[in-house]
């Protein structure tokens, strides 16, 4: 009697982990997904600066921020069109502006900057791609995908001081695309859960940015409940990290900025 106790407890058990296997299952089989959502961003950036002066090499290196965090769309989704290949899309835009102006007159030798003179800097910062994903590793509750696509990324710098009587203003905009790889880890534990990590690289010299070099690194991760089958929500976060080097006849000029905070949205799977 005991032993066909247990065997029923045992076939119980396997039957409810069969079943949720089979749900987790047909939540990785969603054949399209989009997520809406905002970050709570924190950019912070160093600007480098080399040259040489009468064989002199000089090197400038200056930390800065623009003070509070800024919240930011971000939007991502999968077209997924066999078992084990998908369609991958994303796209964040980030954009701060920064004032600072003086609260007293500011004299050095002769000159004076009068109190009420400001400096006004703002940086926009856009991200887009769409990669190519393919499961090399796929079970009922895990996957393993490998991603290869095309990253678009646009920077845009403006700057504007007035003191007194002068006005100094500029502005610089770079934009390009690139071969972007990845890699991406998705865990569904049960019908409701998904669990979602991954991390892309770009390199400048790939593709077209210009007189630009350097690199684009990014990693996320994000947990999703789902209220139902259509509807859910999540939670996570996401990491950017900017490089670019700009080269000229007396020297090069370098930006390293870094985006990094919470994410949390809603999703939409069919």
């Amino acid at each position: 009697m005991m032993e066909l106790k247990r065997l029923g407890l045992a076939l119980a058990l396997t039957s409810v982990f069969f079943a949720g296997a089979a749900q987790a299952q047909q939540q990785q089989n969603d054949r399209f997904t989009l997520r809406l959502g905002v970050m709570d961003a924190d950019a912070s950036s160093e600007l480098t600066a080399n040259t040489q002066f009468m064989g002199q090499d000089y090197r400038y290196s200056q930390d800065f921020d623009f003070g509070s965090d800024e919240v930011s769309p971000r939007i991502d989704g999968t077209f997924r069109f066999s078992d084990r290949q998908r369609l991958v899309f994303d796209y964040f835009q980030y954009d701060k502006e920064k004032t600072a102006t003086l609260d007293r007159d500011l004299s050095y030798d002769q000159y004076t900057i009068p109190a009420g003179s400001f400096a006004r800097a703002e940086v926009e910062f856009t991200l887009a791609s769409l990669m190519y994903d393919y499961a090399v590793v796929d079970t009922d509750t895990f996957e393993l995908g490998l991603q290869i696509g095309a990253e678009w990324a646009k920077l845009n710098g403006k700057l504007l001081a007035e003191a007194g009587p002068y006005r100094y203003a500029d502005s610089d905009q770079e934009d390009g695309y690139a071969p972007v790889v990845g890699a991406r880890f998705t865990f569904t534990p049960s019908e409701k859960w998904l669990i979602n990590v991954q991390g892309q690289y770009l390199d400048a010299d790939w593709g077209d940015f210009g007189d630009y070099d350097g690199s684009i690194s990014r990693a996320n991760a994000a947990v999703e409940y789902r209220f139902t089958p259509v509807v859910g929500a999540f939670v996570g976060y996401d990491w950017f990290k900017l490089d670019a080097r700009r080269g000229g006849r007396d020297g090069s000029l370098g930006l390293d900025h870094r985006f990094k905070g919470p994410v949390a949205g809603v999703s939409f799977s069919f």
